[in-house]
Order: C-alpha cells, then structure tokens, then sequence
C-alpha cells in the first residue's frame, strides 16, 4: 500500500504539468498588458499634451517600474507571475528535494526570485528599446538625405543587416522550445525558464487553501511598530504593498476587456473600424495664440519655426500641418517624439516632404 501511495504522488508531480495552450494564454496575457496601456496613454497624451506627454515620452520606464512591482508582488506571496497566478499555475524550483512540500505561499527563493524578475522585467524592457532603436536607425537611413560616409553609420547598416537574423534565431529557439514541450521531451516551455531553474505547475487544493488562509492572515494581523525606522519601512512595505494589489486587482478586473482591445484593434476588423470610425478633418487647433506676438510661430510664413531662417527643403507635419526645414524637424521629433508647435506625438515616419515647381 504504501509503495502504491508512493507511486501516486510521484505521477501527481508530472500530472501538475499544464498544457501548451494554458502557458501560451498565460504568455499572451502580459503581452496583450502592454499595448493596451500605451494606446489608452497615447489617446491622453493627444487630447492634453501638456499634462499627459509626460507618460508618453517615459511610458517603457514607467510600465516596467509598475511591472516591476506587480511581479515581485506575485513572485513573492503565490510563487508565480502575474499572469501565471491568474491562470493558476505556479513556478516550482528545479533541483529542489523538497519541491512536494513548498506550498505556493511560501513565495521563491532569493535565487530564483531575482532570475525570474530579470526574465519578467528586465529582458522585455531591453528587448522594446533595442526594437526602438533598431526602428529608429532604419528611419534615419531611409528619411536621411545624405548619404553614409563614416564608420558609424556603415556600421549601424551591418547591424541593421544582422538584427532580422539575430531576431529569427531568437524566436526559433522559442519555437523549438514549444514544440518539445508538446512532444514531452522536456518541462519547460519557455529557455527563460530553464534558465531561472523553475518550472510550471498547476496550483494544488493546498496551495489554493494555504493562499487564502495567508491573506485573511495578513489582512488581520495588525503589529505595532517600534522605532522610527521599522514604522518608515513598515509604511514603505504597506504602500508597495498597495501599489501591487491596485494593480492586480485592476488587471484582473480589466483582462476581458484588453481581450476585446486586441480583437478590436486586429488586422482582419480594420475595414470594418475605418467605415465606422470615419470622421471629417479636424479643424486646426483652436487653444494656441495666433497673435503676430507669438514667440511659437514667426512672422514670415517662409520662415522656419525653430531655426528662423528661410526652410530648406520644406517638410511638413502630418500630425500638426505646420511646415519646417527637413534637417531641424527631423532632428527634432527624433529627439522629443512631438510637434514642437503643438506637442502632439510625432514619429519621424509622419515627416513629408514638400515639392514646389521651381524646385
């Protein structure tokens, strides 16, 4: 008997073992996070530039510091991501000869803890900024107009040559990844994983009892602080604390409907968005002063706003309609990412060039 209760728990520790579609939901969940949140702060940042381009500009720090503390929050009271958590999986560490009695309550060792906030957080972020930069040197290469001469730039090409190799490499060792999951060679569906030293696995009727009885245990428990210090660091605690569990609470509140966000803004509902989106031209923007006073606008309409001096090679704004030399806007709104008339968001790609018939 005993050797058959044995055999029964070894199998419950395989069995725990979630299927490819409950991990690929639970990796499309953040990744539909993102673009949500900044579609939500780019519609902001256009109807009030002043008080909300703040967040636009620094919107990838702002998300992985939030990010940030959403997953330490998860990793380090359920032992899982956030996304994880809400599908009901945890991380249990490999190696570990005690992995049959770590509840998910216990949160992650220091070790694995740290890997997998670096996989969570960390890597994404670099991963936006280097797409970021690799989209800002083909728009500079394409929209530039003189020609390549120095090392630099000759570099850059080569890597913008290498980056869609690297970049296939990267996701085909995913790929391959996923696919000897399905086939059961191997437990982790994910490299980062291996690389943190965890594994999924489904949350248990104990990890699930042990989870709430910790909750309704810490939302009770009320110690008095002693010295300044520990009640600065209990306050700091308490707040983080708060910032994690809003979050939480609102992404678990709001997944339904950043599902119907990205069903929304899909490719095949595109035509059906436009014919029921469409609106006439705006008229031009009526909070800015036109007086001949104007420290934003000269008073000579061939006059460049920024550099002051008669344009060169004229280029107009898509976004706001006001007209600039190329050098100066280009160096602009690669700098501030806006109109530096109007403030609106602005990407280098919204730069057209003016042609008149002398020219």
């Amino acid at each position: 008997m005993a050797e058959h209760g044995a055999h029964i728990t070894t199998a419950s520790v395989v069995d725990d073992q979630p299927s490819i579609f409950e991990v690929v939901a639970q990796d499309s969940l953040m990744s539909a996070v993102r673009p949500a949140l900044q579609h939500v702060v780019k519609v902001l940042a256009e109807s009030n530039p002043a008080h909300f381009g703040f967040f636009w500009r620094w919107f990838d720090e702002i998300f992985t510091l939030l990010d940030l503390l959403l997953q330490q929050h998860y990793l380090s009271k359920t032992s899982a991501s956030f996304s994880e958590n809400f599908y009901g999986l945890k991380r249990i560490v490999m190696g570990d000869q005690h992995r049959l009695q770590r509840l998910a309550s216990a949160g992650l060792p220091k070790k694995q803890l740290m890997k997998s906030i670096m996989f969570l957080v960390l890597l994404p972020y670099l991963k936006v900024k280097l797409e970021k930069l690799v989209s800002s040197l083909r728009e500079e290469d394409e929209y530039s107009i003189h020609p390549p001469s120095s090392r630099w730039k000759r570099f850059y090409r080569a890597f913008l040559a290498a980056y869609p190799f690297v970049n296939m490499a990267w996701e085909g060792w995913f790929l391959v990844q996923q696919l000897r999951y399905i086939l059961g060679k191997v437990q982790h569906h994910s490299p980062l994983l291996r690389l943190a030293g965890v594994r999924l696995g489904r949350l248990t009727v104990q990890d699930i009892q042990a989870l709430e009885h910790k909750s309704a245990k810490a939302s009770m428990m009320q110690l008095p602080a002693g010295s300044i210090g520990e009640k600065i660091k209990s306050a700091l605690k308490k707040a983080v604390g708060g910032v994690a569990l809003s979050l939480s609470t609102g992404l678990s509140v709001g997944v339904f409907f950043l599902q119907f966000l990205e069903w929304w803004y899909s490719s095949e509902n595109q035509e059906t968005i436009k014919t029921l989106t469409a609106l006439p031209t705006p008229p031009p923007p009526v909070h800015l002063d036109y007086n001949s006073d104007s420290p934003l606008l000269p008073k000579m309409k061939t006059v460049c706003p920024l550099c002051r001096k008669n344009r060169v090679n004229d280029t107009v704004l898509a976004t706001s309609g006001y007209v600039f030399c190329y050098r100066c806007v280009f160096n602009y709104v690669r700098s501030h990412q806006a109109c530096p008339i109007t403030g609106y968001p602005t990407e280098v790609q919204h730069l057209i060039k003016l042609y008149s018939p002398e020219n």
